[in-house]
């Protein structure tokens, strides 16, 4: 019996998805709620599950086609069992060296019926990914004077950034502040009782979450930054949903840390790191990424030293953290070599005035400079 495999509603704003990739080739055999395909939308991937036990008995959408939510993209014969045909996947990787070739690009062989050496390697140590197979497949410009360009569509997730940039700067009034922190204090903290705070939470301290707490600080002091123009009203928020930037296989997406307020060093760090692990594969979930009240996005993870983060709207504030390097500074009077860390504030300039996003900024700098302040609340 035909089983039709339909693009699920995965979000009231989300109508198209991309295949991302067919986890199963055509005539191999599927268990029921074993993953079947990944489907990526403009906010992030996801799975979809086979409905029964079978066989994949045929792919409609291809790898990078686009489809609608309710769309046919392949069927399945339940209670099928395989035979002779296509080798799946797993049978597929066998015949090349483990070491060179990436499970999601050894599936992407077998769909499209390549070879290893039919597709040329771009990744770390010579690495076959998916993205050279999908790379291998768009349509090459003809080649002038030995040159020529490769036209790769855009994801749905680059696309919907894309689109988010350019909204943020024609709706909001950008202007961004910007401090240097002197982060010996926190270094400190952290090498003191790292040992401690791993063997009772699991977890290493981080630095992130000093962050994320003297901006919950700083919000509660300047309360417009945590607050978003409405139509013609002004929308106060007594709630701390802080999205943390992280960046995953297809670029930068923003999960929302619900309730940050109510957490502690521990649960932060433990809920930044998940994120963080989960970006890298793909796994976060739509309704993670919505909402938001401030945001914190930490460019020194990739060695930036200064730059100007855009804010994610409707929000009214977004805080850059950058690389901390050991600088010569005054203190007391005399020179001394400090780790510094650049921030920067860019702020919507129709709900905050300058005093108050300098203000929030100098409080971001009290509270990690002197760290105990957040834990006396002072």
């Amino acid at each position: 019996m035909a089983v039709e495999l339909k693009v699920p509603s995965v979000g009231e704003s989300i109508t198209e998805v991309q295949i991302a990739q067919w986890l199963k080739g055509e005539g191999e055999q599927v268990q029921k709620d074993e993953n079947i395909v990944e489907l990526e939308t403009d906010k992030a991937t996801l799975e979809l599950p086979a409905p029964v036990s079978g066989i994949l008995k045929g792919i409609v959408k291809k790898v990078g086609d686009m489809a609608n939510v309710g769309d046919i993209i392949g069927y399945m014969e339940e209670g099928a069992v395989a035979t002779a045909g296509p080798p799946p996947p797993a049978q597929a990787k066998k015949s090349v060296p483990e070491a060179r070739v990436m499970p999601a690009a050894a599936r992407a062989l077998a769909e499209k019926g390549l070879k290893p050496e039919d597709v040329a390697a771009t990744g770390p140590g010579g690495r076959l990914l998916k993205e050279d197979v999908v790379r291998h497949e768009t349509k090459a410009v003809p080649a002038v004077n030995g040159r020529h360009e490769d036209v790769v569509p855009m994801s749905p997730l680059r696309k919907r950034v894309a689109a988010r940039l350019v909204e943020s700067q024609q709706t909001t009034a950008h202007l961004t502040t910007f401090n240097e922190i002197d982060m010996s204090n926190v270094m400190a903290l952290r090498k003191q009782y790292q040992e401690e705070f791993q063997a009772k939470n699991g977890i290493k301290l981080g630095i992130m979450s000093f962050f994320v707490k003297a901006a919950i600080d700083g919000l509660k002091m300047i309360p417009q930054l945590n607050a978003e123009i409405r139509g013609t009203d002004i929308v106060y928020k007594n709630y701390y949903d802080i999205g943390v930037a992280v960046q995953s296989a297809k670029g930068l997406v923003v999960p929302v840390i619900r309730s940050a307020e109510q957490m502690s060093f521990a649960e932060l760090e433990k809920v930044i790191s998940d994120f963080a692990v989960r970006a890298r594969d793909n796994k976060i979930a739509i309704e993670e990424l919505e909402g938001g009240t401030f945001t914190i996005s930490n460019g020194g993870v990739f060695g930036s030293l200064m730059a100007t983060p855009i804010i994610n709207p409707p929000q009214s504030g977004v805080l850059g953290m950058h690389a901390i390097k050991d600088r010569p500074v005054v203190v007391d009077g005399a020179i001394v070599i400090r780790p510094m860390m650049y921030v920067a504030l860019t702020y919507d300039h129709r709900i905050v005035d300058g005093r108050e996003s300098v203000t929030f900024l100098k409080r971001i700098k009290e509270c990690v400079e002197n760290p105990t302040r957040m834990l006396l609340e002072i």
